[in-house]
């Protein structure tokens, strides 16, 4: 038994979700209540104690097991959940190893350094002695007591040595302190304070956990008004976004982020009560930020940056960098809702914030999308006589991201406005597009498939050039063939999972089978036809090394294997070679010892080859098929018993009951629609009948 397996059976799922969702209650063989991730009337959430899994029915449409409740429900990483719910249940993880139990120690010591500093500093700052910073904090930044301890905001004194000195008298060393950036050492080895007269503000991770610390200056004549601490092993400001763990339940709530640019923006909006507000601590927003966002906490993301020139340049950056990370396949399409919220009368959200908190809602809600934001941005100054070269060079730097867009009528909407602007026709803007835009793929992956044969193809049954065959790759071919064949022998979960991990471009065929099912039907596309992803596996390592496996592929950074490997712990290393291992180990056995050949190569060729079997990329594609048709019978299922035990206990919602109705029928289409695939793909081809 697998250790997520044994903590499966210690802690029972619905005991859990009880702590997290007191109104749970029996309904016939389920538990429903009220999702606890959006807000909503009538009970859509249901967990199955026979089957230790929950699903949401209403706007969430996510499911899973307890690790997967475990992180949605506090926020964690995977790693946290097995961690946590390890701990509960009595299971032993796999021991660290010496130099791991050293360095996770260390990493402890830094991080309780660090909150020491913020207790420290934040005990100064109501310490007499600071009354004048209080209150300038108080009365000049509008922030009441209450709002100044929650964000532990505290006061670093005009000294070289004072919190130097306050460490050193609880035993911390100075090579530490300077580790952490809460001092600084000179080339003459003299080590001092960083932050002197300012205004500490603690910045937290996800977890809470104090690592680094922004600081206002107090005095008139400093010439940075803010300074962060330096990049360490626990401050790394491209990864974290400040507030994001006191907003992570209300961004989840709502479904909408918004991201300003300064502390004091964030401070101000919580006070105001608008929780889902984060602040990105840069210039523009980076790939890691946008992941800790979306899609698993907002499906909208609105930029308040400032309103002079550096904050738009940093709205247009932020744009670009989640055009290429939010992105669907290898298309470069948005998943989520961008939008870019332009401050009125040059105000920062901190000044909008304090003048006018009750209007915030509205103005948030008004912010124009991303189409009309870089129409407006990039065309403002484009002088009505523009030569044809000046306008369509406009037109190349606004066509990707216009582009952008997994809906084909806001594509069309968004080439109508540019067309208009540009006095271009729709036509020649779709050409130029498709003339100038390469498809936008994670650097390092391979482009997929073509559809169409390679000049090895052969019309004959798939005989390959002589050339071929003397090397030896024939035999390849069959072996690999009978290993394609035996699917039916091992769990479908595994063996597809197996194949996208080797070939991680084959999810890109996967998904666009699907599209093409959906034959453009938006509401099967959002729902039962959309992209293979996590909720189709059922064994909790399979559906993290899938999560691992498409963060891979949206990332730019690394190879997908490389990457791969940097993320995944030691608790699923195992997992992960096993699924490695074969049929590619097993195919090189038969080639001969003196024939140097690219494996992965030799994989690619297979897909295409022909002779009546099955290839294994379209085996992939049916096997995916059959993952998503029982995936969408269990949901099926549950949704129906949720109609029966509404309609039992009386429950009157006819809405409710409509919605149900409605997701029921778009299941049995989306079933009927892959049924009829995979019996095509079953049917003998024309010469196994004719023999």
């Amino acid at each position: 038994m697998s250790v997520t397996d044994e903590i499966k059976a210690r802690i029972d799922l619905v005991s859990y979700v009880q702590r997290h969702v007191p109104s749970l209650k029996k309904a016939g063989r389920n538990h429903k209540a009220c999702c606890p991730f959006h807000n909503e009337k009538t009970p859509s959430f249901i967990v199955n104690p026979e089957r230790q899994t929950w699903h949401c029915f209403g706007a969430c449409s996510e499911g899973g097991d307890i690790f997967t409740f475990a992180q949605k429900a506090n926020g964690w990483d995977f790693k946290e959940a097995l961690r946590e719910l390890a701990a509960e249940a009595g299971v032993q993880l796999r021991a660290q190893t010496p130099e791991q139990k050293s360095e996770s120690d260390r990493l402890d010591a830094l991080r309780g350094l660090v909150n020491t500093a913020s207790e420290n500093f934040q005990r100064l700052l109501f310490d007499g002695d600071a009354s004048s910073v209080l209150d300038y904090v108080r009365d000049g930044r509008g922030l009441s007591d209450e709002t100044i301890r929650d964000f532990q905001l505290g006061f670093a004194p005009e000294s070289w040595d004072w919190l130097l000195n306050s460490l050193r008298r609880l035993g911390y060393r100075d090579d530490d302190i300077v580790e952490v950036g809460l001092a600084v050492r000179s080339e003459k080895g003299r080590v001092y304070d960083r932050f002197r007269n300012r205004l500490m503000i603690p910045i937290r991770d996800g977890r809470g956990r104090v690592v680094g610390f922004g600081g206002r200056a107090l005095g008139a004549d400093e010439l940075a008004k803010y300074i962060n601490s330096p990049q360490s092993a626990l401050f790394d400001k491209s990864r974290l976004l400040f507030g994001l763990d006191m907003g992570r339940r209300a961004i989840r709530e709502s479904g909408t982020v918004v991201v300003v640019e300064g502390f004091m923006d964030v401070i101000q909006a919580h006070q105001a009560g608008y929780l889902n507000v984060v602040a990105q601590m840069g210039t523009a927003m980076t790939a890691s930020q946008i992941q800790l966002l979306a899609p698993q906490l907002a499906s909208k993301i609105v930029l308040a940056l400032d309103a002079d020139e550096a904050g738009q340049n940093a709205a247009r950056r932020s744009l670009e960098v989640a055009r290429e990370t939010l992105s669907q396949d290898y298309a470069g399409r948005m998943s989520v809702d961008l939008r870019v919220l332009q401050m009125p009368d040059g105000k920062d959200p901190d000044d909008f914030l304090r003048r006018s908190p009750a209007a915030w809602d509205a103005l948030v809600a008004g912010a124009p999308d991303v189409a009309d934001f870089v129409l407006d941005s990039e065309t403002v100054l484009l002088a009505d006589d523009a030569s044809v070269l000046e306008r369509e060079a406009v037109a190349l730097r606004l066509l990707p991201i216009l582009m952008a867009s997994e809906n084909n009528i806001y594509r069309q909407e968004n080439i109508q406005k540019l067309a208009r602007r540009l006095r271009f026709s729709e036509r020649d803007l779709m050409a130029l597009a498709q003339d100038r835009q390469p498809i936008q793929r994670p650097a390092g992956a391979q482009a997929p498939p073509s559809d169409a044969p390679p000049d090895f193809w052969a019309d004959d049954g798939g005989t390959l050039p002589p050339e071929a065959s003397e090397s030896g790759e024939q035999s390849v071919g069959a072996e690999a063939a009978s290993a394609s064949d035996r699917p039916a022998e091992r769990a479908i979960e595994p063996y597809c999972l197996s194949l996208l991990l080797k070939n991680p471009n084959l999810l890109y065929l996967v998904n666009r089978r699907l599209r093409e099912l959906a034959g453009g039907d938006d509401d099967l596309l959002r729902g039962p036809l959309r992209a293979l992803g996590v909720e189709d596996f059922t064994q909790s390592e399979y559906r993290i090394l899938m999560a691992h496996l498409q963060d891979s592929i949206a990332q730019d950074g690394r190879e997908t294997l490389e990457y791969l490997e940097s993320v995944i712990g030691d608790d699923l290393q195992a997992k992960y070679e096993a699924l490695l291992v074969e049929p590619p180990e097993a195919v090189s056995q038969t080639l001969r010892r003196n024939f140097q050949v690219d494996l992965n190569d030799i994989f690619r060729r297979r897909l295409f080859r022909s002779g009546g079997r099955t290839s294994e990329r379209d085996d992939l594609i049916s096997r995916a098929l059959e993952l998503r048709l029982a995936r969408l019978e269990n949901e099926r299922m549950e949704m129906q018993y949720l109609q029966e035990e509404a309609q039992a206990g009386g429950d009157g919602d006819q809405r409710h009951n409509d919605q149900l109705n409605a997701k029921i029928i778009l299941s049995m289409r989306a079933k009927a629609r892959i049924n009829q695939a995979v019996s095509r793909r079953s049917l003998p081809t024309k010469q196994a009948s004719i023999s």
